[in-house]
């Protein structure tokens, strides 16, 4: 039966393609966004515009939705605690006690594999993985806050289930190929050690299936999924190095050919974070503690419970996914 359903950051890259899926299938969809997303209402999408930390901005979304599936939050690797804490927590609380108070049965939360990064290798490790005793940037820890209440809220009145995509690729990515191929343009994509650490990528539709899978699972009789988190991903790790070189060579750059030693790199990430915070610059370092771990240990997943319990399975291979990240890409500007 179609479902009237709540997407919050349904103009982000992610919530854009849960809501086309969700279309496909013949539910009734509004987005909650800060801005304006025209391109959501002409495939007739009810866009709404506001703060879900808000709590009446909340409270007016939620309303007459059956499922909401939580995905809007500040993403990054540098910025304000405050600004941090507001997107990804503050919000995340509000969108739960809207649906108590209006009774949504269902929701879905798009977590992150960085609620459980602390520095060390993640070697194919599954949910059992504990949250590190401290995180290296506010993005990872205020989603672990904001994962862990998602947790506690299960409940029979309201069923919640949270995932863990990791790095989401596919057309329209806005936010990592641009960034990576920005980077590897002006000279400044280093690797950090011999590239050979491992990594899993997720393709943005099947993270989208994803979430409609967990949905449903909601609703089956004796689903074990309800207050569980899950990890996505392609299933099949690829060094780092190797991924680089895929997805630059598509864009017609050059693989990264500076490589600096781990530990120099963490040390350099701690250094400009210093200098950033206390100057104060604008923007963003050129390098962070987070960014040096994650460019220089392994993390990738067991994704067999998603398998198991939600009948996830990636429809693309990563070879396929990179050429199709390719051909979205736009051709490089011409030297003339």
């Amino acid at each position: 039966m179609a479902e009237r359903v709540l997407v919050t950051g349904g103009g982000g890259f992610l919530g854009a393609a849960i809501c086309r899926q969700l279309l496909v299938r013949g539910d009734q969809v509004r987005s909650l966004a800060r801005g304006d997303y025209p391109a959501l209402r002409a495939l007739g999408v009810e866009t709404l515009r506001g703060d879900a930390a808000d709590p009446a901005t909340a409270e007016r979304a939620v309303q007459g939705c059956d499922l909401v599936i939580h995905t809007a939050a500040k993403a990054g690797v540098w910025g304000d605690e405050v600004a941090y804490y507001r997107a990804n927590v503050l919000a995340t609380q509000a969108i739960l006690g809207a649906c108590r108070r209006q009774g949504v049965g269902r929701l879905v939360f798009t977590s992150s594999p960085s609620v459980v990064a602390g520095g060390l290798p993640l070697r194919g490790v599954d949910e059992s993985v504990p949250y590190p005793v401290q995180h290296l940037a506010p993005y990872p820890r205020t989603k672990a806050i904001a994962e862990r209440a998602v947790r506690a809220a299960h409940s029979n009145d309201l069923r919640t289930v949270s995932l863990r995509p990791h790095l989401i690729l596919g057309p329209g990515d806005p936010h990592l190929v641009p960034r990576l191929i920005e980077r590897a343009r002006k000279g400044k994509l280093w690797l950090l050690g011999d590239g050979r650490n491992r990594v899993d990528v997720t393709y943005v539709e099947d993270a989208a299936r994803a979430h409609l899978l967990a949905a449903d699972a909601l609703l089956r009789p004796g689903s074990p999924v309800g207050g569980r988190v899950y990890f996505l991903s392609q299933g099949q790790p690829v060094a780092l190095a190797e991924l680089l070189a895929r997805i630059l060579r598509e864009a017609g750059l050059a693989k990264p050919s500076w490589t600096i030693p781990p530990e120099v790199g963490y040390a350099m990430g701690a250094l400009m974070e210093g200098i950033y915070r206390v100057l104060p610059l604008p923007g963003e370092p050129p390098l962070t503690r987070f960014v040096a771990k994650e460019l220089a240990t392994d993390h990738y997943f067991d994704i067999s419970a998603a398998r198991r319990d939600l009948g996830y399975a990636p429809s693309v291979t990563v070879d396929e996914l990179t050429r199709i990240v390719g051909a979205s890409l736009s051709p490089p500007p011409n030297p003339s």
